[in-house]
C-alpha cells in the first residue's frame, strides 16, 4: 500500500506506507490524502522501490498553458 501526500504548490508525494517524508522535501507543508492507494502505475511503483518515494509537480508550465489555448 502506499500514502499520497500533496501541497500547496500542487506537488505529488507517494511514499510505500509507513515511511517518513524525505528530508529534502519536509520543509514543504505536505498534506496526506485520507484514501488508502492500494494500485499505482508501474512507474510510480519502481520510483518508490529504487528511492523509497515518488514526486510529482502537478503545476501547469507557462508551454503547457500555450498549448491549451
Amino acid at each position: 500500500m502506499f500514502d499520497v501526500y500533496r501541497n500547496d504548490k500542487r506537488g505529488f508525494l507517494v511514499l510505500s506506507t509507513g515511511s517518513a517524508i524525505p528530508v529534502l522535501y519536509s520543509a514543504h507543508k505536505w498534506r496526506k490524502s485520507r484514501k488508502r492507494v492500494l494500485k499505482v502505475s508501474d512507474e510510480i511503483k519502481s520510483a518508490v522501490h529504487a528511492r523509497g518515494y515518488y514526486l510529482r509537480s502537478l503545476r501547469a508550465s507557462k508551454e503547457r498553458m500555450i498549448e491549451v489555448e
